[in-house]
């Protein structure tokens, strides 16, 4: 082989690199993936987001029967009582006879007394219209919690494009870098007597850091003194617990369009943390109290 020959073999392969590098190697040989796995992860997806709302589980607990509230009051917030529940859980209630809502607490009712079985808070009552004493037709449904995809908003792209004025002519004038510069430096450096002297900065304060959170490995470390559909009641609830060196947090939520607030304490460190802390509770007359995950 001669060395032209040898010259045009090594022109020839140095293009062949060249040509790949601007293809980014020989990706262009493989074959494209049409997997359905492929195709979900699509740029098309990221056009959609979830988002978290409650929405009715009868399936974990439904009544509709006679509700009452024998007229006294009570403590923890929006609240129903029934016989046999296991553990609590957050309900909508509804008063059927004027069709008002709230969302609370369902206990299990301790007392079998003779009436309805339903036996609602002074809070829940006075909320859904109720007269005490008098038995009134309710329905009261478990909550849960779902993620729902939503699309994301679209910006639609105008159809044409406008066009901009031309810019003002500008007359070019010759300029003297050096004189000028001198000048500006000449008129910065001499203080102004109109102007005022400038205040000293002011030193810069310390924030206090606030407390970081503990971290628990239980799966409920908070406890929830109760559900409240006034904002007011449950600001003066955790006033209260505050007043005995309890620290308490005011969580607000909604439902369906009702918004309801909820009073917790926590989170513990330990189970034997968060049981002293729960008999503190209820020693203040928080009987409701229960254990909750946030």
């Amino acid at each position: 082989m001669t060395r032209a020959w040898r010259i045009a073999l090594l022109l020839g392969a140095t293009a062949a690199l060249a040509a790949c590098e601007d293809s980014q190697g020989f990706d262009f040989l493989k074959k494209k993936d049409t997997s359905e796995a492929a195709l979900a992860e699509a740029p098309a997806a990221e056009g959609v987001e979830t988002i978290e709302r409650e929405v009715e589980a009868p399936d974990v607990f439904q009544a509709s029967e006679d509700g009452l509230w024998d007229g006294r009051p009570s403590l923890g917030g929006v609240w129903v009582a029934y016989p046999g529940v296991k553990d609590p859980e957050r309900v909508v209630i509804r008063n059927l006879s004027n069709n008002k809502t709230v969302i609370g607490a369902l206990f299990r009712r301790e007392r079998d007394n003779p009436g309805p079985k339903l036996q609602l808070s002074s809070d829940a009552a006075q909320t859904l219209g109720m007269i005490a004493g008098q038995p009134t037709k309710m329905s009261v449904v478990a909550l849960r919690t779902e993620s729902v995809p939503v699309a994301k908003p679209t910006i639609s792209k105008p159809d044409g494009t406008e066009s901009l004025p031309a810019p003002d002519a500008i007359e070019a004038q010759p300029l003297d870098p050096i004189s000028k510069a001198k000048a500006a430096l000449d008129k910065s450096a001499k203080p102004s007597a109109s102007a005022p002297a400038a205040a000293p900065a002011p030193k810069p304060t310390q924030v206090a850091a606030a407390p970081a959170r503990k971290s628990s490995s239980l799966s409920k470390p908070f406890i929830q003194i109760g559900i409240f559909s006034v904002k007011a009641n449950a600001d003066n609830t955790a006033t209260s617990l505050r007043g005995i060196g309890i620290l308490p947090s005011v969580k607000e939520g909604s439902s369906q369009g009702k918004k309801f607030w909820r009073v917790i304490v926590g989170p513990s460190g330990s189970s034997s943390e968060r049981a002293t802390l729960l008999k503190k509770v209820k020693d203040l007359g928080f009987n409701d109290a229960y254990f909750v995950t946030n």
